[in-house]
């Protein structure tokens, strides 16, 4: 309570408020911070039953389903270890495969390998889009007849109208 007056003193009416605003903050994020039931059910829904039905592992219907318990039970001893969410979730994605996560987690290569197509697709529009703009805009080429009289020209084009004449 002392630090709460002395921000008071120090700060006035913006320390005060800023103090409320972390013990809010702090309060919130708190909330159900140990609650194992809800992480219990908040993990079990992220988890397939491994028996092949399908489904989320806390609601495989199986009636005497062996993988459901077993892997209800490594669950349970998991939190009561306390191993955080992500630990628990290795350690069955390392017993189980891959398959065992009802979604899969996002790690850095799933982000490049989404990332890296659209970024190769919109740069490859981009060139094309830059290059046609330059082929557009050159400078075409007049041919010039600097130095050759017309007669000449003339002759020379009337040679070839004939020579491709058939």
């Amino acid at each position: 309570m002392q630090t709460l007056a002395k921000l008071t003193k120090q700060f006035g009416r913006f320390g005060r408020a800023l103090c409320l605003l972390g013990l809010g903050l702090s309060v919130t994020l708190s909330m159900g911070a140990g609650d194992q039931q809800a992480r219990f059910n908040d993990l079990g829904h992220k988890m397939m039953c491994h028996c092949g039905c399908g489904q989320i592992l806390l609601e495989c219907n199986h009636v005497g389903c062996q993988d459901s318990e077993r892997m209800r039970g490594e669950l349970t001893v998991g939190l009561d270890r306390g191993d955080n969410d992500d630990l628990i979730l290795q350690s069955f994605v390392q017993k189980y495969g891959a398959t065992v996560l009802a979604a899969p987690m996002i790690t850095t290569f799933d982000k490049v390998s989404w990332i890296v197509p659209a970024l190769a697709f919109f740069t490859g529009m981009l060139l094309l889009v830059l290059i046609v703009r330059l082929w557009r805009n050159r400078p075409v080429a007049v041919p010039v007849a600097a130095g050759i009289p017309q007669a000449e020209v003339d002759h020379f084009r009337e040679q070839a109208r004939q020579e491709t004449e058939l």
